[in-house]
């Protein structure tokens, strides 16, 4: 059988992927705290994820994925309290809007999409728990987690004891025993949501609820469980602590035995972040009339676990090549449509701890070998192959006749860019003038530039 190669984030090392149970791979990666419409950020992790577990079912019986929502949140508190809606109405909005945005982006919902408000039971019952074993402490109505009660605490992050107080993203309470300790449980005011628990009316910390949501979905251990890499420390590594120390383990894989994280989307090399104000949402990018597969090619266009600059030129890139790709496919109409096993080089180098740039390379040879043969099973393997990464999922003319109606349709977003481009000249930034001609150009968009201004038009 083909060997999954993946790089555990636990280990440091790249292994070769042994399920726990080869008749059923169980993978958990931490989805959205749903206040607001997901950034580009956020899709690469769902993008990432959902090629992960296309690629593990095409090897094994049977995968359960499960990608949590976090429903309960500050954030969301402060999201309701601005607007006047009930924590439901904003949750369920955001929850929505993400889940449409993913699948335009050819992201497969979850098999399981579990809710955090609807796992309060059992972030209860891990509390208590962890109480009784003598890792956890009540303090004027909070539970918190005593770090140094895990010896091992900091095992996936590798961060030293001093780095782990000043990443722990907390205040330092005064009825806390160490400055390292986290909040599992917190008290609720009479005009803020809560349950009720046996240390009063309040609700949970952040990280319990997905060590109890995995649990209770998957049980424990997991295969794989993931994210993106600013959850490592601390989300993961609280995770990690909550869930073994809970049932009396020390191994950190007791918890998941591998771990997978993708690396940051990047702005002109700093991460893209909603503090910094430099961020991109995938609904901005749909709306703007730019296809849900050209977003996944450009997020799928670096290696998952390096960083991944964000550009106009990748998206112009991306488009390019699946316009190639589909007017190759075009070509091909008269030609039967036949199936095949996957190509074995696609395999390969998915196999290879998701490698997405050297996929690639072998999509493009299978594209090019099927417009030179023209033959059945050329055309089946490079279809097959396309489809496995999330491509080539629609009819040649609806691929084009939509980005035609997208180009002639955005008025407004065609002068946006053009007055850009006009700004970037008279800034002597020459190089993203270029950027935004060139992504007019992809989308079908002439430009003339006049001693009046610059006129455009859709052919």
């Amino acid at each position: 059988m083909r060997i999954f190669k993946l790089y555990n984030s636990l280990s440091r090392t790249k292994e070769d992927f042994v399920p726990l149970n080869p008749d059923h791979v169980r993978l958990y990666a931490c989805g959205p705290t749903v206040y607001n419409v997901a950034h580009i950020g956020n899709a690469r992790m769902a993008v990432v994820f959902d090629l992960l577990s296309r690629v593990l079912r095409t090897l094994y019986p049977r995968v359960t994925y499960a990608s949590n929502i976090t429903d309960i949140d500050d954030k969301i508190m402060d999201a309701a309290k601005a607007t006047g809606d009930p924590i439901t109405v904003i949750t369920r909005k955001y929850e929505q809007i993400y889940n449409d945005d993913m699948a335009a982006l050819g992201v497969t919902r979850p098999d399981i999409q579990p809710r955090a408000t609807e796992t309060i039971p059992e972030m209860i019952q891990l509390m208590e728990m962890l109480i009784a074993r003598g890792h956890a402490y009540v303090a004027e109505d909070h539970v918190l987690f005593n770090v140094p009660s895990f010896p091992e605490y900091g095992g996936l992050s590798g961060r030293s004891r001093d780095d782990q107080i000043a990443g722990a993203r907390v205040d330092v309470a005064p009825f806390k025993r160490d400055p390292a300790d986290f909040v599992l449980w917190k008290p609720s005011t009479p005009d803020q949501v809560g349950w009720d628990s046996p240390w009063g009316r309040g609700r949970p910390g952040w990280h319990i609820e997905c060590s109890a949501m995995a649990e209770k979905h998957l049980g424990l251990p997991i295969d794989i469980h993931g994210g993106g890499a600013d959850l490592k420390f601390p989300h993961h590594e609280n995770e990690i602590a909550q869930s073994c120390c809970a049932h009396g383990h020390h191994d950190l894989a007791a918890f998941s035995k591998y771990w997978m994280h993708n690396g940051f989307v990047t702005v002109e090399g700093e991460k893209m972040s909603k503090s910094l104000g430099n961020f991109t949402t995938a609904q901005d990018l749909l709306t703007k009339g730019i296809a849900g597969e050209v977003i996944r090619y450009a997020l799928l266009s670096a290696h998952y676990r390096q960083p991944l600059d964000w550009t106009e030129h990748g998206l112009v890139n991306a488009r390019k090549t699946l316009d190639k790709f589909y007017r190759i496919l075009d070509d091909l109409n008269d030609v039967a449509d036949i199936s095949v096993s996957l190509p074995d080089g696609i395999l390969d180098a998915l196999c290879d701890d998701l490698n997405s740039p050297k996929a690639y390379a072998e999509l493009n040879a299978l594209a090019k070998q099927a417009a030179d043969t023209r033959t059945a099973a050329d055309k089946a393997a490079f279809k097959s192959a396309a489809n496995l990464m999330g491509f080539l999922t629609v009819d040649p003319a609806e691929w084009f006749h939509h980005g035609a109606q997208e180009s002639d349709s955005d008025a407004a977003w065609v002068e946006g860019l053009l007055t850009e481009r006009a700004d970037a000249k008279r800034a002597k930034n020459f190089a993203r003038a270029d950027e935004i001609r060139a992504l007019l150009t992809e989308k079908g968009i002439v430009i003339e530039d006049t001693p009046q201004g610059p006129k455009w038009h859709a052919p």
